[in-house]
Formats: structure tokens, C-alpha cells, sequence
């Protein structure tokens, strides 16, 4: 190992990559963490909050773990428990309540509730609404808050966060990775996590790894405050987002604006700015959504390139070779399920193993035979004309 470098190197400082760093200093080990630019300043700081990712195998620890979260960091992240879903479309209420039903089913609080009760908890819904449902899980965190959270605990534990270097290769000798190339330098070290969110699949292929990825910008908006709600985890309409302590509604919800990516290199930006035509197309919705809410100025919005596997589910895997990698890519959901997947990924560090969740359907290896040109036939290439609103 260099004398620059640590015994585990975690490739990317969003929510994933922070939240593993931080699990492997509290079970005691010394750990770097390498961010091409600041801390969450993609898609981890950039994104609706929320922590209900039901279908997945981490879904339990989800949910053990959020309420813990403020106490286990030392910091704060905002994070609020309840959540409520409402419906414009008979279609939507449907599927919300079968959403709620399969939360009772995995034996948590849920309840359908009428169009007089959605305005009781959400004040600034209207008279459109059919009906939704109540949540008592799930709920909602602040995004850069908790980003910030993650650093400072992981630091405070003794752990190294490295700004402002980027990852150009990973090194490879005798059937492992030995040493990662950056903007600074060469770091070696005895184990890699790459949690480098769409960056990864980059990354993996220095290392003959295939890692099929769909890069996407994810915007949000953000409006100036309305009087707080008794909820403020409140969304539907397709979108997703919260209410913040100070009573601005934050919310986003596509469509995906796909992005093509470079041969050798980063992904490709975009070339329109935050606001694009997607924004007047977040605010509309929000305003037939809130209708109430109308009234209220957009005074920023926040753009995050998100990444996004062929099936939509995660990978959290260890692959067998090279034996001293671990690979975390969360394909749009990386922040809800921060706190559990942090926890799998650095068990899959020490041990080998989750021993919490079964993982089988997050392998890498699930993508073998994967066709050339999937992106295409998926249609998740960059559109030449604006998204229109």
C-alpha cells in the first residue's frame, strides 16, 4: 500500500459512498474517501428525500434504521417519519393503496384515507384530489443535511475525505486492485469500494468489469415558504419531494432528460441549463398537485445526474474477481437507502457477506449477455429537441 494511500479507498463521496465509509470507521477500520468534486453535490444533495424504497431487500433496514439516524451520526438530518400520498386519477389512487397495502403486508402502519382527510394533513392540496393514503413509514430526510452528516461523523471517527480528486483508473496486479490512479497521484490500498454513482461504470471497465448504466439528470425545484403542513412528506401527481422546516416545497419527478456518455471519459452535461423546459414542467405539475400553492415563486432549482441499471434495481455486490473489490451502484434510489446500504456494502467489505438482506438480486453478474446496444432499444439515449413542458 502507498504511504498516501488507506487500507480501504472509497471511490465517491454521495450518500452511498459516505455512508459505507462511515460503517467501516465505526467497526474500527481506517478509511479514504476520494470525490472528484464536494461532498452530495450531485444527485445526493439534489433529490426529494425520501425513504420508503419497499420493493427492495434492504426495505426493513430502511426503516430500523432512519429513526436511529440523528443519534447514531451526533447530526442532525431532518429526517421525519410520516408520509402521505395523494391521488388526481383514479389510476393513481389505485395504485397507491395497493403501495399502502403491501406496507401493511410487510407489517407497517398504513391507511387509504379520503379527499377530506388528504386536505386535513395537506392543507394546500385542493379539490381535485380523490382520495390517498397515510403513512406512518417511510417519511423523509434533508438531503444536504444528511449529506453533511455522513461526512462529519465519518470524520469524527477519523475517517479522510479527499475533495477535488478524481479516480482515472483503477490499478490492477495478480488479481487485485492494488492502487487507484487520480488527479493526485497514485493512492494504493488492500480494499476498493466504488461507489462513484454514474462515474462507475467508467471506472469498473479499467478493471475488465461490465457494469451496464443509463445516466439521467434528475431537477428539482424549489419554491419560497408556505405556512407548514401537518405533514410535510406529501407528494403524488407523479412527483415525488417534501416540505422543509422552513416551508418550502422541494420536489421533482422526471421526465428523465437521458444523457449519452463519453467513450473514455466523464459523462457528457448537459447543455441546457437548470432551467430548461423541465422545470415549467416540474411547477405545473406541483401547481395542479398543491393548488393552493400556486401562487408561490420558484426561486431555485437543482439539477443531479442520476444512474440507472438496465432492470432499475441496485448492485451491491462483491464479485469474486477482482477478490478485493466492492461495487455499489443504488440506480436512482441511493439516498432513502443510504443507512442500509451502507451497512450491507461495508459487511461485504469485512465479511464477505450481508447478513442482514439477502442480496442475490442486486449481483453484477445478472447483466451477463446484456445486448450492446440496450440503451437504445430502452430508449435512454439523449433526446436532440428540449423536454417539452
Amino acid at each position: 500500500m502507498s504511504p498516501s494511500g488507506a487500507p480501504i479507498v472509497v471511490i465517491g463521496g454521495g450518500v452511498t459512498g459516505l455512508s459505507a465509509a462511515w460503517w467501516l470507521a465505526r467497526a474500527g477500520h481506517r478509511v479514504l474517501v476520494l470525490e472528484k468534486g464536494v461532498v452530495g453535490f450531485e444527485a445526493s444533495g439534489r433529490n426529494g428525500g425520501g425513504a420508503s424504497h419497499y420493493h427492495s431487500p434492504l426495505f426493513h433496514e430502511e426503516q430500523r434504521l432512519w429513526p436511529q439516524m440523528d443519534d447514531l451520526l451526533g447530526y442532525p438530518t431532518e429526517w421525519r417519519q410520516e408520509r402521505v400520498i395523494f391521488a388526481l386519477t383514479p389510476e393513481h389512487l389505485a395504485y397507491y393503496r395497493y403501495m399502502a397495502s403491501v406496507g401493511r403486508e410487510l407489517g407497517y402502519g398504513a391507511e387509504d384515507i379520503d379527499a377530506r382527510q388528504v386536505r386535513e394533513l395537506v392543507p394546500l392540496a385542493g379539490d381535485t384530489v380523490l382520495g390517498g393514503v397515510h403513512l406512518h413509514y417511510g417519511g423523509h430526510a434533508n438531503p444536504q443535511r444528511t449529506v453533511q452528516a455522513y461526512a462529519w461523523a465519518l470524520q469524527d471517527l477519523g475517517g479522510e475525505i479527499r475533495q477535488h480528486t478524481s479516480v482515472n483508473r483503477l490499478i490492477s496486479r495478480g488479481g487485485r486492485i492494488v492502487a487507484v490512479e487520480t488527479s493526485a497521484g497514485e493512492i494504493g490500498l488492500d480494499h476498493l469500494v466504488v461507489a462513484a454513482g454514474p462515474h462507475s461504470q467508467r471506472l469498473l471497465a479499467t478493471a475488465g468489469l461490465f457494469l451496464p448504466l443509463g445516466m439521467a439528470r434528475a431537477e428539482m425545484i424549489v419554491t419560497e415558504p408556505a405556512p407548514l403542513m401537518p405533514v410535510g412528506g406529501a407528494d403524488g401527481h407523479g412527483l415525488y419531494g417534501r416540505q422543509t422546516l422552513r416551508g418550502n416545497l422541494a420536489f421533482g419527478g422526471g421526465p428523465h432528460e437521458w444523457l449519452d456518455m463519453d467513450a473514455d471519459g466523464p459523462v457528457s452535461r448537459p447543455t441546457s441549463p437548470p432551467t430548461s423546459p423541465l422545470t415549467r414542467n416540474l411547477a405545473r405539475r406541483v401547481a395542479e398537485l398543491l393548488p393552493k400553492a400556486a401562487h408561490l415563486r420558484v426561486i431555485r432549482s437543482w439539477a443531479g445526474i442520476v444512474e440507472n441499471t438496465p432492470d432499475g434495481r441496485p448492485v451491491i455486490d462483491r464479485p469474486a474477481d477482482p477478490g478485493n473489490l466492492t461495487v455499489a451502484t443504488l440506480s436512482s434510489v441511493g439516498f432513502g437507502l443510504s443507512p442500509a446500504s451502507g451497512r450491507a456494502i461495508s459487511q461485504l467489505v469485512l465479511d464477505g457477506h450481508c447478513d442482514f438482506a439477502d442480496l442475490g438480486r442486486l449481483k453484477l453478474d445478472r447483466f451477463a449477455g446484456l445486448a450492446p446496444d440496450w440503451r437504445e432499444q430502452r430508449g435512454w439515449t439523449a433526446a436532440p429537441a428540449e423536454v417539452a413542458a
